[in-house]
This record gives C-alpha cells, structure tokens and sequence, in this order.
C-alpha cells in the first residue's frame, strides 16, 4: 500500500501548477504551500491570511503575504492576475461559497480546491451511531467547529454544473488508508482536490 504523504493535496496542487506561473494561495496558513512551490516549481507566489500568527508564520518562511479576510471577496486583485488561485482545505470554513469561487474563477485562469468529503462511508457510520465526525483530519466536536459548509464531493460536482464551472481534474484520496480512490469517490474518500475554471457563456 502507497502510504501518502502528510498533505496529498499539496503534492497534487504542485503536480498541477506549472514552472514559472503567478500563483495566490488564499488562506495561505504558514505558507508551506507557497514555500514548496517556490522551491520546487519556481511560481511567484502571494498568499492571504487573516490570522496575526500565521502571518508572522509565512513571512518568516519569506512568503510575500496580505493580511486580509476573505469573505470580503478578493477586490484587491485585478482579473485574470494569477495562473491559480488556491483554496486548500479552507472552503467548508467560508460564509459566502459562492462569493470566493466566483472570484476565485476572477482573478485566475484556474482554481484548486481542496475540501474534506463529508459523504466519506466513516463520516456517515459516525452519524447513523449519533454523534458528528471527529477524527484526525476534523478534530473539532460540533461545538468549537469552523466549519460551517459541510460538503459531499457530489455536492461540490452539482454545485460546479449549476453555475457551469468546468471540472478539469479532481483527485480523491483515503487519507486513513493512505491511498488514491479511483472509484465511488463520493463513498471512499475523505479528501478531494478539484482544478476548475470558468466555463464558456
């Protein structure tokens, strides 16, 4: 079995982002992300950050950081400034989804977004016995949870065909077993990660 990686995400997003390109990372945390594709894909990366720790955090990791909220909207950025637009494991803690993808889909040729699948079989067995799903990866009891848009993969593809958001690529993994999911994805998989863009009018 392929063990994966602390952040399968991350490696995905650095296999899709090319040498070179204008990357922002919204919600940017430390900046690893950027960190990584500086180093290994020479982007020229900027991210977003509304927590004073984790601002502090990415520009000691020499990252050129904004300290912002996002559920302002990304006004501050001119369209199609980026390559990518990154939204990595952040979207189920957004108020306004459709306000952040919809610029997203602005300011970049393509958006990544990763999320935690919450259609994942162990999720269900959790609430069929009661209680809401607790584990590595969502550590918060329903009282202290950010997150406030709980999403199932099959919700995010109908969510992305109302508003004829076209799905490049997306990659489903099983981060308890460590591995790639390559079928019944909205069953299997705890995490996935979706390129999109803007379809044609």
């Amino acid at each position: 079995m392929t063990h994966l990686p602390d952040r399968p995400d991350f490696d995905v997003i650095a296999g899709w982002v090319r040498p070179g390109e204008r990357v922002l990372d919204l919600g940017c945390g430390d900046g690893a992300l950027l960190r990584r594709l500086i180093e290994t894909r020479g982007v020229q990366g900027w991210g977003v950050e509304i927590d004073d720790a984790r601002v502090l955090a990415a520009i000691g990791n020499g990252i050129n950081v904004i300290q912002g909220d996002l559920e302002g909207g990304l006004a501050g950025f001119e369209d199609g400034a980026f390559q990518h637009v990154i939204l990595s494991q952040t979207l189920q803690a957004m108020r306004h989804v459709e306000t952040i993808i919809s610029e997203m889909l602005r300011v970049g040729r393509e958006a990544v977004v990763s999320f935690p699948n919450f259609g994942y079989w162990k999720h269900r067995l959790d609430i069929m016995n009661g209680h809401m799903p607790v584990s590595e990866r969502l550590p918060y009891e329903w009282y202290d949870t950010p997150n406030i848009h709980l999403c199932t993969i099959d919700d995010f593809d109908a969510f992305c065909e109302r508003r004829s958001i076209v799905v490049r690529e997306r990659k489903v993994f099983d981060e308890s077993e460590g591995r790639e999911i390559t079928e019944e994805h909205n069953f299997l998989g705890s995490l996935a990660v979706y390129r999109i863009a803007r379809g044609s009018p």
